[in-house]
């Protein structure tokens, strides 16, 4: 009887330290906290989340409407699949006992109740036709069956349905009645807000009553001139996004772009959908991004020694905002005015915050061949590149964005210096270009001169009957990292190719051997296309990506190549490279160590 007792008391405790999440809430507490998240999982259900990274763990909180019946999965999985998905599932059966048990999904798209329960601590409450539900989960739990949490995207799946059920035994992913994903950062960390000074002030660059269609995927675009207070320098401390209240599910994501001309260039204030026929080609000048917020973030603060410039006697007065509109459940009547909300100052940092590309060039010397599942692709920052175009001290990174078109699924930068490889810059082992953010690093990481950076972009071209090319259309491809960092370097793109004699070369030893119609007359962008992609070319051209020299592009802001040789010139080499990350897994085969560490 005692030990009855006592287990009562510890359960009682138990649901308390988690319920504590809902008082907080309900007090009105919730939006100071600033360690908990929130994405929406379609116009029905929200994701709160907290990272506690003593324990690698996260703790979750799901709020849905439905009947008190409803089943809910709240799922991980790789690039937004519900099949072969890890699932945390609330479900209530005939005896009305709910319940939260750990499953994964199979291929067929089987639930399957897994024999490690993972989804810990569970608590819930409901209120009215509102359930909330909580429970804690380990980034790694070493089963083969789970997601592991890291950093980068995770996408969340969701699946509702109405119940009771028996037991989740035979229930399929097509039983529900609703599902969704959503894409977030989910392991990040909350980083300390700089002190403001008192004369900041807030400009907002907002969507003018849009009346959102009803079709999945909306681009909008509104061109805005800046006030005439930014005649005067001014440095961005912080951008975070407004979003119209009952269109968090519908706003996906938004950009500003500086319209970067001439500042006398007038620049046409158009409004509309990006894409349509009737946008000005003037409007085709705002590219240089200023801010950048993707669902689910967090506001992006500069870090106290720098802050981001805007304005000034040379500064083109027009941007541009670009707000993606998600609408898969087709709602109709949806009228918006979100937006991105900037804290400047005239009163400047000790630096400018500056912005280096690096990865591949823009160009389509480099190709993907088709059908392929995961082709990678690297562009370099070589030693010598750095060496003169960083200051002596080097540079702080403190933040980075990815940047890929459709095809590309992973993108990591190595940091190299003499010849040994450092822990990463910065990585997605689940990249989506539909989710793009300016991401605070954990921590900064400084540059040195001679140091080398190298992006590897993977992608998946198995739906593609044709040869992808790099360059600018969204069905063409890039790889990009714009790092950002202080103090503002002469150095403003570090990226580099193939260089054009290893392309002639190959080219004619694919035509003298292989019998391909490549020809020097017909450039580059043809000589790939024709080309018949077997197995062996495919490795061929990988292999050659690998070991040829490479055309750089060494780069000042003012487009020149800063001074030194950069045709034909050697990758740096990689001496010493970065083990795998160690997993706390005691019990993991060799299988999956290996596995694991690819």
């Amino acid at each position: 009887m005692f030990w009855r007792f006592y287990l009562l008391i510890l359960l009682s405790l138990k649901n308390a330290s988690c319920l504590s999440w809902h008082d907080h809430q309900n007090r009105g507490e919730y939006s100071e906290r600033k360690d908990i998240h929130s994405v929406p999982l379609g116009s029905e259900a929200t994701f709160h989340w907290r990272v506690d990274f003593m324990s690698e763990t996260i703790i979750a909180e799901i709020h849905y409407v439905g009947a008190d019946n409803t089943w809910f999965a709240i799922g991980f999985s790789n690039y937004g699949e519900l099949k072969s998905a890890d699932y945390c599932v609330l479900w209530i059966d005939w005896h009305r006992q709910i319940q939260l048990q750990d499953a994964w999904a199979d291929d067929e798209g089987k639930l399957n109740l897994d024999q490690q329960q993972d989804c810990e601590n569970f608590a819930w409450r409901r209120r009215g036709n509102v359930t909330k539900f909580t429970f804690t989960r380990k980034f790694d739990t070493c089963d083969e069956n789970d997601y592991i949490m890291e950093r980068g995207t995770t996408h969340l799946v969701w699946l509702k349905g109405l119940g009771p059920l028996s037991s989740l035994a035979g229930l399929q992913i097509s039983d529900a009645d609703a599902s969704g994903m959503s894409r977030t950062e989910l392991i990040r960390v909350v980083h300390k807000k700089p002190a403001f000074p008192s004369n900041a002030w807030q400009l907002e660059v907002m969507a003018d009553r849009v009346k959102v269609p009803n079709k999945e995927t909306t681009y909008w675009c509104r061109v805005q001139k800046l006030p005439p207070v930014l005649a005067q320098k001014h440095h961005i401390l912080q951008f975070g996004p407004i979003i119209q209240t009952g269109n968090d599910h519908l706003v996906h994501h938004m950009e500003v772009f500086h319209c970067a001309g001439p500042p006398s260039l007038q620049v046409p204030m158009y409004d509309g959908p990006c894409d349509a026929a009737n946008r000005p080609d003037k409007t085709q000048i705002c590219k240089k991004v200023l801010a950048a917020w993707a669902m689910g973030a967090d506001a992006f603060v500069y870090p106290e020694e720098a802050g981001l410039s805007i304005g000034g006697k040379d500064f083109n007065p027009y941007v541009m905002l670009e707000v993606h509109y998600n609408n898969p459940e087709l709602q109709g009547g949806n009228i918006d005015s979100s937006g991105i909300r900037f804290i400047l100052t005239k009163s400047l940092r000790k630096y400018d915050a500056g912005v280096i590309e690096l990865g591949l060039e823009y160009t389509d010397k480099m190709a993907i061949p088709p059908q392929q599942e995961a082709f990678t692709l690297s562009g370099h920052c070589i030693q010598e590149c750095t060496g003169v175009g960083l200051p002596q001290h080097g540079i702080h990174v403190f933040a980075s964005q990815l940047h890929t078109h459709l095809t590309g699924t992973r993108v990591v930068t190595r940091h190299i210096r003499d010849g040994e490889e450092l822990p990463m810059l910065n990585y997605d082992n689940h990249y989506s270009t539909h989710f793009q953010e300016i991401r605070l690093l954990p921590k900064p990481v400084v540059i040195l001169p001679g140091d080398s950076l190298i992006t590897t972009c993977t992608y998946n071209t198995v739906n593609r009957e044709n040869v992808t090319l790099g360059g600018f259309a969204i069905s063409d491809e890039m790889c990009v990292n714009y790092i950002h960092y202080y103090p503002n370097a002469r150095l403003e793109v570090c990226k580099s190719a193939i260089s054009d004699d290893a392309l002639r070369t190959y080219f004619r030893y694919i035509r003298e051997w292989e019998n391909q119609p490549t020809n020097d007359e017909q450039g580059i962008s043809s000589n790939y296309k024709s080309i018949e992609w077997t197995k062996v070319r495919v490795q061929a051209l990988h292999d050659l990506y690998e070991a040829a020299p490479l055309g750089m592009q060494c780069n000042g802001s003012d487009g020149t190549r800063l001074p030194g040789l950069w045709d034909n010139i050697a990758a740096t080499p990689v001496k010493l490279p970065l083990p795998p990350p160690a997993r706390s897994c005691p019990n993991l085969s060799l299988k999956e160590k290996l596995l694991s560490s690819l």
